[in-house]
């Protein structure tokens, strides 16, 4: 019988750089969700630390001197990792390495891992190893021998331990080869989707563990993974959720967002991110109780801009109201932000006007009809009842009237179908 040993938990150095672009006190807040992000990739944070510099070394990132400090922290506290809250360039990460004789990762490196631990479905691999190997294709060198088959822990997982011994022409196939099989991924995402265009959409968005998984299974009991971590939840989720007897509403979670996000995580989730992009209604789920959420609510505006959905109707939903030490927080919220709203997700607290917002928009974005058809148009009148919510059907002698309500898109197409029909 083979034992199996436990994998140790590696101790990680956490080190932040205050500069021009960031205060003391943000950094603090930035090396904070790096902890949470380690902790989640499974390490122990041991030291954070911060070097006041006004703009990056460009050789070993804190400068050489307060790196010969840190090398001297790891070796007489057993460090196995050191993190980089913002990207290294491949000339600091190699000389950083060689000076440490430890692993070295950045941010990026760490929400790569984190997402390699947490795909699930074929979609979700494929996204995240594209992403790894356009993060590691210009990262190839001796220094990264972390990546190879004699060490594990964080920042191993994926593709990495694969295709570190591979040169670069072999990566740059097999990212092509990837970037196919997501468009094939992407074509059978459309089709499946094609079938929610005459439905009205709605769309999940937020910092990552805003709530977002636990407002959707309070809607529609969708069961969804709601944990307290970090990117819980990597594939978008739909379900159909009635705001009133029929009118119902298809709502997607999807991936959380993060600040400094992965350029190419972006790209490489394209697909996923694609129910933002379709989305009519967009809510975007905010921790209120979080000392930055306003910092959060500019990272998720910024990406949606990103995607070019910041345009949508937009309803700021600002979660964990009952977490809230400061109460008087809650009229400076609603007098600054329109069409906002306070819940707490996980109580049930105030989801009954959050409802009667939906209803609202629900109803103001729908428009109201009424054709005149003839008996022998039952093709047409049975497309009708799929495509719309009908409101009445009056048969008369030779003909039938219909009143509906659909949306604006559907309502033009119902106009196009029955000028067809009658032009034949």
């Amino acid at each position: 019988m083979i034992e199996l040993q436990p994998i140790p938990v590696e101790r990680a150095i956490l080190i932040g750089l205050i500069s021009s672009d960031y205060s003391r006190e943000q950094v603090e807040e930035h090396l904070d969700e790096l902890e949470m992000l380690t902790s989640t990739a499974g390490a122990e944070t041991v030291f954070k630390i911060m070097q006041d510099r006004q703009r990056p070394d460009p050789a070993f990132f804190v400068g050489k001197g307060k790196a010969e400090e840190i090398a001297q922290l790891i070796e007489l506290n057993d460090i196995r990792l050191v993190i980089f809250d913002d990207d290294l360039n491949p000339t600091q990460a190699r000389n950083l390495e060689k000076l440490f004789e430890r692993k070295v990762l950045d941010r990026s490196g760490l929400i790569l891992d984190i997402f390699a631990s947490h795909a699930k479905t074929r979609e979700a691999k494929t996204q995240v190893e594209l992403a790894q190997l356009q993060y590691m294709l210009p990262r190839l060198t001796r220094a990264w021998t972390h990546l190879s088959k004699q060490y594990g822990g964080i920042g191993t997982k994926g593709p990495g331990e694969t295709q570190i011994e591979t040169d670069r022409r072999i990566i740059r196939t097999r990212i092509s080869k990837l970037k196919e099989n997501l468009k094939k991924i992407e074509a059978q995402q459309t089709t499946k989707s094609a079938g929610r265009k005459d439905q009205v959409t709605a769309c999940l968005v937020g910092y990552t563990n805003a709530g977002k998984s636990t407002l959707l299974n309070r809607l529609t009991n969708a069961g969804a993974l709601a944990e307290d971590k970090l990117f819980a939840t990597l594939d978008s989720t739909t379900r159909s959720f009635d705001i009133e007897k029929n009118k119902k509403v298809l709502l997607s979670d999807t991936v959380g967002f993060i600040r400094k996000l992965p350029h190419h995580l972006v790209a490489s989730f394209k697909s996923t991110l694609n129910v933002v992009r379709d989305a009519d209604i967009i809510l975007h789920m905010i921790d209120v109780s979080h000392d930055f959420y306003e910092d959060h609510i500019h990272v998720v505006d910024s990406t949606l801009e990103e995607l070019n959905s910041h345009k949508k109707i937009q309803i700021k939903i600002f979660n964990k109201v009952d977490a809230l030490k400061d109460k008087s927080k809650m009229d400076y919220i609603l007098n600054k932000y329109k069409n906002s709203i306070l819940i707490s997700a996980e109580r049930g607290i105030n989801i009954g006007n959050l409802k009667k917002m939906l209803l609202d928009l629900y109803e103001k974005n729908f428009v109201q009809g009424t054709i005149v058809l003839s008996h022998s148009d039952s093709k047409l009148v049975s497309q009708l009842y799929e495509m719309a919510e009908i409101l009445s059907a009056d048969y008369e002698d030779d003909k039938i009237i219909i009143a509906y309500r659909a949306s604006s898109a559907v309502h033009s197409k119902i106009q196009a179908l029955v000028r067809s029909r009658q032009d034949n």
